[in-house]
């Protein structure tokens, strides 16, 4: 029997798809093949869209991003009847996502939430505490910058994050905005919220950054370009996924043991910390000509076993609690366990309340962030704009 799966597109994601997908292989003496897929996951959507519409059984297995389900759900089959209740292991906020309409359309393989990475020894060099608000990101990043910057260390920037207008942005926006109470863009009622004063105070401070204390190329970084410029030493502050933590450890890293992760800074002293719920899951084509292979190969790539080898040996977030009380898996990555508050209680983006029109309001809202990043423009009129923009596109609010 073979069947195929969509898996991760490059580096130590596809490394670890593989090696779950050979002991598959090993102990039931299937076959799978891996299907390249693009590594964007806006390319990859559309692609799986075309695909799934076309009815075509290409690929068995399909990896999907947390905000997919409602997109794609009509697609996948219900994997409850396969599972004999291992969805009951998972974070329960996971697997309410991935329920749809009443059908289990997914598990979760791992999960993610937006933190803070910080250079240890620069803020010890400089008397600094990781930051509790964004003000003192602010201040601290500048006062950093500046004096390393007249120290000798010319290339140093204060804060990277990802500013490219793609989904990257929609997260990083979101975090800004929530933490400063202006809400999560759209209600889980459906009402639209993202057009209030907090969230525009919110986008002025992000404004601030671009050409003082992150370089104005961050308005086209992704995680990878963010990465490269922190691990590389030229930045004190980072907005990044857990993943980036075994990388910026790794034998050949110039940050490696100079570094600390901490949840992202609240909006004001009496503020809140929002981080933003991230991961991939994989569910199961309704065309597959195999469906309970495929639907045991998800079960045993989400399986305790499996997700402790990928927090072991890549900082992947399992989505089982029970892991983040292994030994083992605390001792490589410390910080699941000072911030699995942040894992368990992330935010998610507004898919649930939107629907299959979640990725054009997703779209919507990081166009408009970047151009008032960008362009300079003021937030607040431009807030009004995408509220229109969205009334327009959900016909009234009703999704």
């Amino acid at each position: 029997m073979q069947i195929s799966i969509s898996c991760g597109a490059v580096g130590v994601e596809l490394e670890l798809c593989r090696e779950g997908v050979s002991a598959w292989e090993e102990q039931t003496g299937n076959r799978v093949e891996i299907v390249s897929t693009p590594n964007s996951s806006t390319e990859r959507l559309a692609l799986y869209q075309q695909m799934l519409a076309a009815g075509a059984d290409d690929i068995d297995v399909f990896q999907i991003d947390i905000v997919w389900p409602g997109i794609l759900g009509g697609y996948f089959i219900d994997l409850a009847p396969y599972s004999d209740g291992a969805e009951k292991a998972h974070f329960p906020n996971l697997i309410e996502n991935d329920t749809v309409d009443g059908k289990l359309v997914a598990l979760p393989w791992w999960t993610d939430a937006g933190v803070l990475f910080y250079r240890r020894d620069l803020l010890e060099k400089h008397d600094f505490a990781p930051p509790e608000t964004w003000a003192e990101l602010t201040a601290i990043a500048g006062t950093v910058q500046q004096a390393e910057r007249e120290a000798g260390n010319g290339d140093l920037w204060g804060y990277v994050w990802q500013g490219r207008a793609y989904e990257g942005l929609t997260c990083n926006g979101l975090e800004w905005i929530d933490s400063f109470g202006g809400g999560t863009i759209v209600a889980d009622d459906g009402t639209i919220t993202v057009n209030n004063s907090r969230a525009a105070a919110a986008l002025d401070l992000a404004a601030s950054w671009v050409g003082s204390i992150s370089p104005r190329g961050v308005l086209n970084y992704d995680e990878e370009a963010a990465r490269g410029v922190f691990q590389s030493g030229r930045a004190v502050f980072m907005r990044n996924w857990p993943y980036a933590w075994s990388l910026a450890q790794g034998q050949d890293s110039p940050v490696r043991g100079k570094v600390g992760v901490v949840a992202l800074p609240a909006g004001s002293p009496d503020g809140q910390r929002s981080a933003c719920l991230g991961g991939w899951h994989l569910a199961v084509s309704r065309f597959s000509e195999h469906p309970a292979e495929a639907a045991d190969l998800v079960l045993f790539l989400t399986s305790a076993e499996r997700q402790k080898v990928r927090a072991v040996r890549g900082s992947y977030n399992p989505t089982r609690p029970a892991l983040y009380e292994d030994q083992e898996v605390l001792g490589v990555s410390p910080f699941f366990d000072t911030l699995y508050e942040t894992f368990e209680t992330a935010n998610p983006r507004p898919a649930r309340a939107t629907g299959t029109r979640y990725n054009r309001v997703s779209f919507a809202f990081s166009r408009a962030i970047h151009e008032i990043l960008s362009k300079g423009i003021e937030p607040a009129p431009r807030l009004a704009e995408l509220e229109r923009d969205l009334l327009r596109l959900s016909r009234g609010g009703q999704w």
